[in-house]
Order: C-alpha cells, then structure tokens, then sequence
C-alpha cells in the first residue's frame, strides 16, 4: 500500500512537471508543491483539470 502511494505520488509529480514544460509557452504554470502533488496524487487526473480552470479563471 505504501509503495502504490509512493508511485502515485511520483507519477503525479512527472506529470505535472510535463505539463508545465509545455505550459511555459501560455504562461499557465502550476506550482508543484506538496498541496498540488497531493491534490493530483489522490484525485487523478479530473483534479489537475480543475487546478487548470481555476489558474484560467481565478488567476
């Protein structure tokens, strides 16, 4: 269980640090810090898009 955790948490870090290196271009970057990775870590991949919208529409 650990290890599943440990996974999640890495792949959710990879995938946000992908996700700035194209977003760079739109000046849409999201922060990667532990309240991000955990967000998207334990609710995949809807809370990343909801992390986007509210960067588009609150900031």
């Amino acid at each position: 269980m650990i290890l599943r955790l440990l996974k999640k948490i890495i792949i959710s870090a990879f995938l946000l640090y992908g996700y700035n290196l194209i977003a760079v271009n739109f000046n849409l970057i999201i922060p990667i810090n532990f309240y991000t990775i955990s967000c998207v870590s334990l609710l995949g991949i809807p809370s990343m898009l909801g992390l986007i919208l509210f960067k588009v529409f609150i900031l």
